[in-house]
């Protein structure tokens, strides 16, 4: 007999609205903000210590307000191993750029000295493929429907700046059971299927898609620098977390306690092909703590770690961001 599907998601928990961040492992904090502030222009939305080990940077980049849908992040870890990309891990993150913008950032990279794959069709869409400088795997996709203007740094022009996430793509040893409980217990709908790839949608536009990349040779991943350590989902509030925590708790799943993230609440759970999911509500937001013309321009701490400021910025080496005071 085939298992029981999973149970929808309660109405009153409202949906997943789509991606809220992806967060990966980096090596050396300054060339990570080179590379994202930098070559892609993303910006520097807030520079704090990871919650779990303070003695390590939380860098968050995204469009000018830091939305949710827009951010990347990561905790930068010098001289830490490389990962190995493999099954069990989210292997891509995707950017949505206007259509118009393909060939500038063909170019710009090109000039940076990355290697770019592309453009390639993939579904309904033409797709850039590259890397950064620690063999985290990155895509431009180009779609007319693009989020906002971005962040208008100094490094890009505004009608080609980055346009928040696009999708992300989770690699699967078999992608069935993750394919049921997003459609069924998640509430994702099945969006295209292109050979091993299978897409799924929690709404329509760029943030809200994932893809299933179905590969049953490939190696177990391993998770260090140069892979995503997890994929955060949108939730409107507190309230709406609360009731998503008591559904995931009921379809088995090992569930977090909600953790208090400074500018976010989040839980975590694992689906069930290895992928840590989290879902994280949009408020309070980056500007919570310091104004929205100056987000990431100082670092910022939780309350409960403020009284070791002194030594956190002693051991912390500081950072530049490319085009600010050039």
């Amino acid at each position: 007999m085939s298992p029981e599907p999973p149970a929808p998601p309660p109405p009153d928990a409202g949906p997943l609205l789509g991606i809220h961040h992806v967060t990966a492992i980096a090596g050396d904090p300054q060339r990570n903000v080179d590379f994202y502030a930098g070559v892609l222009g993303l910006r520097l939305v807030k520079r704090t210590i990871n919650f779990d080990d303070p003695g390590t940077y939380h860098l968050y980049y995204g469009d000018a307000h830091g939305n949710p849908g827009t951010i990347l992040t990561f905790f930068p870890w010098p001289g830490a191993q490389r990962g190995r990309k493999g099954t069990g891990q989210a292997t891509v993150t995707a950017f949505a750029i206007p259509p118009a913008s393909l060939d500038f950032w063909a170019a710009r990279l090109r000039d940076h000295g990355v290697h770019v794959e592309g453009p390639s069709p993939r579904f309904d869409e033409q797709v850039l493929i590259f890397a950064d400088h620690d063999g985290l795997a990155l895509e431009l996709v180009a779609r007319e429907e693009v989020q906002g203007p971005g962040w208008e740094s100094a490094v890009v022009p505004p009608e080609h700046t980055v346009r928040g996430v696009h999708s992300v793509t989770l690699s699967l040893e078999g992608y069935e059971r993750t394919a049921t409980l997003l459609t069924g217990g998640l509430g994702f709908r099945a969006a295209g299927e292109q050979g091993n790839r299978f897409r799924y949608a929690t709404g329509d536009g760029a943030g809200t898609r994932v893809d299933l990349l179905c590969q049953p040779e490939a190696p177990r991943g391993h998770v260090a620098v140069g892979n995503v350590h997890h994929v955060a989902w949108r939730v409107r509030d507190d309230a709406s977390q609360a009731r998503w925590r008591q559904h995931i708790d009921g379809l088995g799943l090992n569930v977090s306690p909600v953790m208090d993230r400074q500018y976010f609440h989040s839980i975590y759970f694992r689906e069930p092909g290895g992928v840590l999911f989290e879902i994280a509500t949009d408020p309070p937001g980056f500007a919570v703590d310091e104004p929205a013309e100056t987000l990431g321009s100082r670092l910022m701490l939780p309350p409960w770690v403020e009284p070791q400021r002194g030594l956190l910025e002693r051991m912390l080496p500081p950072l530049r961001v490319p085009g600010e005071g050039d």
